[in-house]
C-alpha cells in the first residue's frame, strides 16, 4: 500500500474516532433533572455595593433568554436564585510604592436552582469572576473603569453559571 493510501486510511480512522467521541460545545447540554425553563429571581446582594443585584440578575436573564431557557413566573418549571457574596478589589500593578496602575475586581456568587416545590435541584457556592481595570489620576474615570469591570465580570459569571448548569451529569 502506498504512503498516500495509508495516510488516507489513518485520516479516515481518526475522523471516525473524533466524530464518535461525543464532542460538543460547552453549555450545549440540558438543564438538570428534566428542567426545561427557568424563572430567574432578583439576586440578593450581600456586598457593600448597592445596585449590583440588578446588573447580575439582568445578565443572567439575558444569558438564559439567548439560549431559550428563560420563562416567566407562570410558565417556568424551576426557579434560579443567587446571592452576591462579595465584591473586592486589589492592586495588580504599581507605579512606585503607593500608586496603583491596575486593579482587579473579584465578584463571588452562590446559585441555587429549585423545582416548583422548593426542592434544590442544583447549587453552587463560590462561583467567581474577575476583571482588571485601569487606575488613573481622575477618580471619576477610575470609578467608571471599575463599574465597567464589574459589569464585564457579571457577564462572565452569567455565562459560567449557564455552562455549569447545562453540563451533563
Amino acid at each position: 500500500m502506498s504512503f498516500q493510501g495509508k495516510s488516507k486510511r489513518i485520516f479516515f480512522i481518526l475522523w471516525i474516532f473524533v466524530s464518535a467521541c461525543g464532542y460538543r460545545f460547552a453549555g450545549s447540554g440540558n438543564l438538570p433533572a428534566g428542567v426545561n425553563s427557568v424563572f430567574i429571581k432578583v439576586f440578593e446582594n450581600r456586598s457593600s455595593e448597592t445596585g449590583l443585584e440588578n446588573i447580575f440578575t439582568d445578565d443572567l436573564i439575558y444569558e438564559f433568554v439567548r439560549k431559550k431557557k428563560a420563562a416567566d413566573i407562570k410558565s417556568a418549571d424551576s426557579f434560579l436564585s443567587g446571592v452576591i457574596r462579595s465584591v473586592s478589589s486589589g492592586t495588580i500593578s504599581h507605579k512606585g510604592e503607593s500608586t496603583s496602575l491596575e486593579q482587579r475586581v473579584m465578584v463571588t456568587v452562590d446559585i441555587v436552582l429549585k423545582d416548583l416545590n422548593g426542592k434544590i435541584i442544583w447549587a453552587a457556592n463560590g462561583i467567581a469572576a474577575n476583571e482588571t481595570y485601569d487606575v488613573v489620576s481622575d477618580k471619576t474615570v477610575t470609578e467608571k473603569n471599575r463599574r465597567d469591570a464589574v459589569s464585564e465580570a457579571s457577564e462572565k459569571l452569567a455565562e459560567n453559571i449557564y455552562f455549569r448548569l447545562t453540563e451533563d451529569f
